[in-house]
């Protein structure tokens, strides 16, 4: 956490205005439209992740669906994650939050302007409601990031297992599924380093509905999960020749 007291002290000056206009749009998001909401909060995202001396090396732009509705299947290693999304990710999303982080200072207020819905992990009943309340928002060309794992990993760059449950959205929703590589993300917030660090974000290639409309939730959950650990494998034996070389 030393990194955030780093991104807070070096904008200390602007910080009060930030938080300021992020409530804001939270509290009136009726007022501003979604990309006027957005584009403030990734302003603010990237002057943020400069001064905490955070580079997000972003590729796979391109993979995205032309149209927005779809679902971002990301692994999950910290709080940094949504940042890096942030930062790279044009067009406005919303995030599935557990419901344990919703009265957080400052994530209350980004959970507020960005419109995310609350999951309570230990309630099936709720959890399934959100699902379908996700789909129906994804059938009206609403953006959404899902972690799939449920909670982060703690091993560094490995992957949990996906839960399959997830995928019901997309199904429901017939909407595009986008799987999403994260690299480093963890080593922003949950190491002691104030060194300048690196986070990778590959966009991979989507899976529409056609692709996967004759599968069991459990087998679009092991698709996903192989191409994200195959992405993950590619990135670090490249980035091992670079240090070889």
């Amino acid at each position: 956490m030393r990194r955030i007291a780093l991104m807070i002290l070096r904008n200390l000056f602007v910080f009060p205005s930030w938080f300021y206009h992020i409530s804001k749009y939270g509290n009136h998001p009726e007022k501003y439209d979604a990309n006027t909401r957005y584009s403030y909060l990734r302003k603010v995202t990237k002057r943020a992740n400069k001064s905490g001396r955070i580079q997000v090396v972003c590729d796979g732009l391109e993979n995205l669906p032309k149209e927005s509705g779809y679902i971002l299947f990301p692994n999950h290693q910290g709080l940094f994650d949504a940042l890096a999304f942030l930062e790279t990710h044009e067009r406005p999303f919303a995030a599935i939050m557990k419901k344990e982080v919703k009265d957080i200072i400052l994530i209350k207020q980004v959970i507020q302007l960005l419109q995310c819905l609350i999951i309570d992990r230990e309630d099936v009943k709720q959890s399934m409601m959100v699902i379908h309340n996700m789909a129906k928002e994804a059938k009206t060309g609403r953006n959404f990031v899902l972690f799939a794992e449920g909670t982060r990993s703690k091993k560094g760059n490995h992957i949990g297992e996906f839960k399959p449950g997830s995928f019901k959205s997309a199904v429901y929703a017939k909407c595009p599924i986008v799987p999403v590589a994260l690299l480093d993300s963890y080593k922003v917030f949950d190491t002691h380093s104030l060194k300048k660090v690196t986070v990778q974000i590959h966009y991979l290639e989507p899976l529409y509905f056609e692709d996967y409309k004759d599968l069991k939730t459990v087998e679009i959950a092991a698709i996903v999960e192989k191409r994200i650990t195959d992405a993950i494998a590619k990135a670090e034996a490249e980035r091992g020749n670079e240090y070889i070389a």
